[in-house]
């Protein structure tokens, strides 16, 4: 098969729609597939044309992900004629790829990995202004008729169908993860007690809940430290967090960019992640800290209660002061219990070929 991805973002940018697609990328390539990405080039440093573990990846001059929605279209066109299928990804992405497809007659599949509808109204960092156009072009791609809708759980299938997404367009395939690359010696138990945040800078993230509750769980526990996982970007963003931790002190470790490694190191060494998500459509961290065997504080919002298994503490109400009292359990240690469950790679890759096949 000949697929061609088009997605606003690609590895090496950092986040869980990444880390799906350059598996599943990968994965398809392996099994012999012509697989191309168009993608933007938010970083100077990287190639414009790359072979990566078998994935042909052609990256824009365009480093901002709304300029890509309109001004990569005639590059996706002329790409587009060797393919057979063009698959997308929800949002800034979504526009051109439809389009594409419309124009050449190819198949087209996006997938979604949250609906956020009325959500946008409640999200903080947000001006008004952006929130009714960030909410509109959210409506406008529901709009778009695509062939397929991938959902990456059974709460993002059932908020499509929502939206009138008519449920027979709709697959859902979980995400997934390679459990050998989660395998450690031994779990790593800090000598104090530590809590950590990993992955992208969102509006989403809850971190406007996160930074205030750390600030007052760290004034009544001077013993225990705080991990802050994140990438420098958005710029914009990333100044607007650095100002408000500025009174956290010797508390606070900061890191930026770690390798997979290292990043395995960190989370591993914590005696708890947060996840204060306002919604999350899967949640890679809350997999990955569950193959880590690190305990997780979880708003429990979106697709967290599919996502997050073993130990686990749940918010009893979805703000500061919820998010404080679970930090006080985790630092009791007084977890909730069920059985792993487990997102294999293996089993979304055979997934997504069946799909492909069936489509064909």
């Amino acid at each position: 098969m000949k697929i061609l991805f088009v997605l606003e973002y690609y590895y090496p940018n950092i986040g869980g729609v990444e880390k799906l697609f350059k598996e599943l990328c990968e994965s398809l390539a392996k099994e012999g597939h012509d697989i191309q990405v168009v993608t933007s080039r938010f970083d100077k440093n990287l190639a414009i044309d790359e072979m990566l573990n078998g994935v042909k990846i052609t990256r824009l001059n365009l480093s901002n992900r709304f300029l890509f929605t309109f001004f990569s279209i005639f590059r996706i066109l002329a790409i587009a004629k060797s393919y057979d299928i063009i698959h997308t990804t929800s949002y800034n992405a979504a526009f051109p790829a439809w389009l594409v497809a419309k124009i050449q007659r190819k198949k087209s599949i996006i997938t979604f990995h949250e609906v956020w509808g009325d959500l946008w109204n409640e999200l903080p960092y947000l001006s008004a202004l952006q929130k009714k156009l960030f909410s509109f072009y959210e409506w406008f791609i529901l709009q778009l008729k695509f062939n397929h809708y991938i959902a990456v759980s059974e709460f993002t299938k059932g908020e499509l169908v929502k939206a009138n997404i008519s449920p027979e367009k709709i697959i859902r395939i979980y995400n997934g993860i390679c459990p050998e690359h989660y395998q450690q010696k031994e779990k790593i138990e800090p000598n104090d007690f530590t809590f950590t945040y990993f992955g992208r800078l969102g509006v989403s993230k809850g971190l406007d809940l996160m930074i205030p509750s750390a600030q007052k769980f760290l004034h009544n526990h001077p013993e225990a430290k705080f991990k802050l996982i994140i990438p420098k970007t958005p710029k914009a963003f990333y100044l607007k967090i650095l100002h408000v931790l500025k009174d956290i002190g010797s508390q606070l470790s900061l890191y930026h960019h770690l390798s997979f490694e290292e990043l395995k190191k960190e989370v591993s060494a914590s005696s708890c992640v947060l996840i204060p998500s306002y919604s999350e459509g899967f949640c890679f961290a809350a997999v990955e800290a569950n193959m880590l065997n690190v305990p997780v504080i979880t708003s429990a919002k979106g697709a967290l209660k599919e996502t997050v298994s073993t130990r686990f503490i749940e918010m009893r109400s979805h703000n500061e002061q919820g998010l404080l009292e679970a930090l006080e359990l985790a630092y009791q240690k007084k977890y909730t219990y069920k059985d792993r469950r487990l997102f294999l790679l293996e089993n979304s890759v055979q997934e997504y070929l069946e799909f492909y096949e069936r489509l064909m």
